[in-house]
């Protein structure tokens, strides 16, 4: 008797956790971005220097060095990612062209991955490099956010 009510236990626990999972995502979103950890993210970024000059992008973590990528006016590059169990995952990009250098954390999970964030939880986080400032793309397809140099 007791392992008929083990069967039965775990085949209404693995129907719960079923249809949790397909409650909770549908498409690329899921409602899970920024409450749970381990959240899977798509980090991309490209140029749009209005000067249509080469950009040199070279991104780095505490746990993984990106590499430098030189990109062409119009050209992307992008890296996909999970965010850490703590929560404080942070990608940080230095961008260079012409007499300029620039860093700003491209990644940041206090505003990229935080439901109470002003600028909402991104899955696919999309970044459209400009000289005054990066942009993020916003998933409803609005203006983009842009945010300040951090130096």
């Amino acid at each position: 008797m007791a392992s008929s009510t083990n069967i039965h236990f775990i085949f209404v626990l693995i129907t719960f956790l079923i249809i949790l999972r397909t409650s909770l995502s549908y498409g690329h979103i899921s409602t899970v971005d920024g409450i749970l950890p381990f959240s899977p993210k798509h980090v991309v970024m490209i140029n749009k220097l209005t000067t249509h000059a080469r950009l040199i992008v070279h991104c780095t973590n505490e746990n993984k060095y990106l590499g430098i990528k030189e990109l062409a006016y119009g050209a992307s590059f992008d890296f996909r990612f999970h965010v850490n169990f703590r929560k404080t995952t942070t990608y940080t990009c230095s961008f260079e062209w012409p007499k300029n250098k620039v860093r700003f954390d491209i990644f940041s999970t206090y505003r990229d991955d935080n439901v109470f964030s002003k600028v909402g939880v991104c899955r696919e986080c999309i970044w459209y490099i400009y000289e005054p400032a990066p942009c993020r793309a916003k998933r409803d397809g609005d203006a983009s956010i842009c945010f300040g140099w951090d130096s």
